[in-house]
């Protein structure tokens, strides 16, 4: 482990941190694909996995709280057995026992998400008041809605905010703007990312400490330029009174992603001090030989 360092102003990541497809990249060109090379980069993680798979195991906990350093922080999904299959109905039990399970990362706990099902609207707001009102004091959370309900500025998006308010839980903001600037056209890989991603309005809201913002690009730097370019103001604002933005970049398949992630990076560094990027691991040891 390494030794405690200061935290950053902003928390910077992607949807996962072992795609095979960044060796010699932001990965090594050889070897096993390990948390470290990412977490040397990067300082937080979306954690897709639990999403899909559910509560991890308590060895695999072990391996991560082993390999990342202080700074770095996770931002697991919640199951989708409890948001989606569940819909946050009688969860108690499960949702206790997730949190246990990644208690051993301790404050490598960034805001944990709760995404919920596009047909989750303002009648089941209920079940996730129950939900917030459980919540760990000590654990940020983060609550992503797609339900048209929640995108109209009308009763039920003030409810939802007021919760959140309430709550100390943080909206995040589905940024899907540059994904869907152009048609997919013949482009299987934009089409499949413009199939699985829901074409919902965005809402700039900070409502907790931790903004979160889910940045989804395109292939075309021109577009994702344009489109983060907004961001850069209100990210600068969210830190300069006294905030921690979490923004975690993707682009259709995410074989880009790092790169993406380091231009914003960047872009935003030009405006507010911020820590220098380390260079990628593929990278590097390209520059070696």
């Amino acid at each position: 482990m390494l030794n405690a360092q200061p935290a950053p102003p902003l928390y910077l990541g992607m949807a996962m941190w072992a795609n095979p497809d960044w060796r010699g990249s932001l990965l090594p060109a050889h070897g096993d694909v390990e948390l470290a090379d990412y977490a040397g980069v990067f300082n937080a993680v979306e954690g897709n996995t639990t999403f899909y798979s559910g509560i991890p195991k308590a060895e695999t906990v072990a391996a991560w709280a082993e390999q990342a350093p202080d700074t770095f922080r996770f931002c697991f999904k919640l199951p989708g057995q409890l948001t989606h299959a569940k819909r946050l109905r009688d969860i108690d039990d499960e949702f206790t026992r997730f949190i246990q399970r990644l208690s051993p990362l301790g404050d490598r706990l960034g805001p944990l998400m709760v995404q919920l099902p596009r047909d989750f609207g303002q009648a089941e707001l209920p079940a996730l008041e129950q939900l917030l009102t459980q919540w760990p004091s000590d654990i940020p959370c983060g609550v992503e809605v797609r339900h048209g309900d929640f995108f109209h500025k009308g009763t039920a998006e003030q409810r939802f905010n007021r919760l959140l308010i309430s709550q100390d839980a943080n909206r995040i903001m589905l940024d899907v703007r540059a994904l869907f600037a152009t048609p997919a056209g013949v482009d299987n890989r934009l089409a499949k990312a413009q199939e699985e991603k829901p074409k919902v309005p965005l809402h700039v809201l900070s409502t907790a400490v931790n903004p979160v913002i889910r940045f989804i690009g395109h292939f075309d730097d021109a577009v994702n330029d344009a489109r983060f370019t907004p961001w850069i103001e209100r990210l600068v604002l969210w830190i300069k009174q006294g905030k921690t933005p979490f923004l975690f970049v993707h682009t259709p398949d995410n074989r880009l992603a790092p790169e993406l992630a380091r231009r914003c990076y960047a872009r935003l560094a030009e405006r507010i001090a911020l820590p220098p990027l380390a260079a990628f691991a593929g990278e590097h040891q390209v520059s070696l030989f």
